[in-house]
């Protein structure tokens, strides 16, 4: 079995690309608070995310920076031969589904704001489904 279940906020604005074949996929970084701090301060982890046709569109139009997100996917690990010759691994999860969990006023307040950090929210452990 191969499932993984994030929330988290976006650490940049999404990009979206096309295939070769014209297939659209949409790329963003999501900011997953660690459960326990061990320095008095919440850590995070930074999960690659990539999604796919339509819900690409929509992740590229609905979320930004900062935004709120859920995702169900499966973990990826792929490999490349990178320009100088050098052979590069990626793990990233492809989202299955994603929930915009930041309100439209939130996105829009996020993608008019200066900060260079995204903002962590914590996360009440009895709010998660597992």
């Amino acid at each position: 079995m191969n499932k993984v279940i994030l929330v988290g906020n976006l650490t940049k604005d999404p990009e979206l690309s096309t295939t070769n074949s014209g297939i659209n996929y949409c790329r963003f970084t999501l900011a997953v608070p660690k459960r326990f701090a061990q320095s008095g301060e919440r850590d995070a982890e930074f999960i690659n995310i990539v999604v796919w046709r339509i819900q690409a569109d929509n992740c590229h139009k609905y979320l930004r920076k900062g935004s709120k997100a859920g995702i169900v996917g499966s973990l990826q690990t792929r490999s490349y031969d990178a320009q100088d010759g050098t052979k590069r691994y990626v793990t990233e999860v492809v989202a299955e589904e994603v929930e915009f969990l930041s309100s439209k006023t939130s996105n829009e307040q996020s993608s008019q704001s200066d900060s260079q950090s995204a903002e962590l929210q914590p996360i009440e452990d009895d709010t998660l489904p597992f």
